[in-house]
């Protein structure tokens, strides 16, 4: 594991030697992602007025996939000052029509190869398909595009240090979702843990699931699975808290064999709708992430209403909780042996939202701001869950290859 130069130490090791969603009930991630259509002004208060920064360069900028997540992003989009948005893009042409027409998109196209032969634009937006974003994120590198994409950035971690590779080669810039480590409750979870408040850390457990997606058979269907789709979210934030893992043992499972979405009727699920997937990080800490397609929760995808703490970690001096998800954070729960009682900490969310990661990646690309997101996280990710594959076809613990700067901190 590569460790920042200034120390031989990583902070969780020093830590020990030092210290001696806007929603309703029952709300579905469709659903979810319309409401977040109201977010727009909370995520322009961390950005300067259009008006005043009339001058400033913005990113001419194409969306590709004008399913359900784009109601989410085109918002955002819309309302950054970093981005111009010229064209949309939806293999369903009609789509890609009602979304430019929404959004006032100038531009809009039936296919990859059109969108990249129309209206010059230098950013893409990849919101296709899972099982598509290693094909599609490849082509728009080749074609010299900067490229933001939705979670997976590619399908194996050998195709996605390809695409790093074409990227660094052609001077292009490759981000992937999600962006849980620029949340205001990540980043006072990793200074505790950055500050020894919870000793020497042993463990965490994170968990995030629900009843499985209805609009999409793609969810199902081989390189789709509740891995990629949601332990992700988890695999993303404990890696950048506790540092990369070194190895992985996993069990996966298809709970429910046959599913009825609404694009296909009736299928047959073919990835893993429920996984168990254990972490081994340096220094004796184990992790573990739990997530499916089969986990009823009274609130449904309804961030703003789950409660629990969805993410811990506990040391020999500390325990620290995370209220709500990840991706919609609601504040940290910390109790330590010199204050027992647990006390809220980070209740707001300065702005942060989980679909706002295009367009940061608009501002770096405009002031050279860099994210805490990088391309080698989560590249590190992607191995981790075709490691649980690994491990659960085999019987074995699968050790890891890859690694990203760590730590993780603003």
């Amino acid at each position: 594991m590569n460790l920042p130069a200034a120390s031989n130490r990583t902070p969780l090791e020093s830590n020990a030697v030092d210290a001696a969603d806007p929603g309703r009930p029952g709300m579905n991630r469709r659903a979810f992602a319309r409401a977040a259509l109201g977010v727009g002004a909370t995520l322009a208060a961390g950005w300067p007025a259009r008006g005043a920064e009339a001058s400033r360069r913005r990113v001419r900028t194409g969306v590709i996939g004008c399913g359900s997540v784009s109601n989410a992003y085109l918002p955002t989009l819309v309302q950054c000052p970093y981005v111009e948005l010229v064209s949309v893009c939806d293999i369903k042409p009609e789509r890609a029509r009602r979304q430019a027409e929404r959004f006032k998109v100038p531009h809009h196209y039936p296919h990859l190869e059109a969108m990249l032969a129309g209206t010059p634009f230098e950013f893409l937006v990849d919101l296709t398909d899972m099982q598509a974003h290693e094909a599609v994120n490849r082509r728009a590198l080749e074609a010299g595009k900067h490229v933001w994409s939705e979670k997976p950035i590619a399908n194996s971690l050998a195709a996605g240090r390809e695409l790093l590779r074409l990227a660094r080669e052609k001077g292009l810039r490759l981000w992937g979702a999600p962006i849980t480590v620029q949340s205001p409750q990540f980043a006072f979870m990793a200074r505790q843990l950055a500050g020894g408040k919870l000793g020497r850390v042993a463990a965490a457990h994170a968990d995030y699931g629900h009843e499985g997606p209805t609009w999409s058979a793609f969810f199902y269907e081989k390189l789709g699975g509740s891995m990629p789709d949601l332990a992700v979210y988890n695999l993303t934030t404990l890696t950048g808290l506790l540092g990369p893992a070194r190895s992985v043992t996993a069990m996966l499972s298809i709970v429910t064999p046959e599913r009825t979405v609404e694009d296909k009727g009736r299928i047959r699920v073919e990835e893993e709708d429920n996984a168990m997937v254990l972490l081994e990080h340096d220094h004796g800490v184990i992790s573990h992430v739990q997530s499916g397609f089969n986990y009823f929760n009274p609130h449904g995808h309804d961030g703003s209403r789950e409660t629990r703490h969805t993410i811990a970690l506990v040391g020999t001096q500390g325990y620290l909780g995370l209220v709500g998800y990840d991706w919609a954070p609601l504040g940290v729960d910390l109790a330590t042996k010199d204050h027992p009682t647990l006390t809220r900490h980070e209740t707001d969310a300065r702005g942060y939202v989980w679909q706002q990661g295009a367009a940061l990646a608009a501002e770096c690309l405009v002031t050279g701001r860099e994210l805490l997101v990088t391309p080698e996280h989560a590249l590190h990710v992607l191995e981790i869950i075709t490691a649980a594959r690994e491990s659960q076809a085999t019987g074995r613990r699968v050790p890891l290859t890859s690694t990203f700067k760590w730590p993780v901190v603003s």
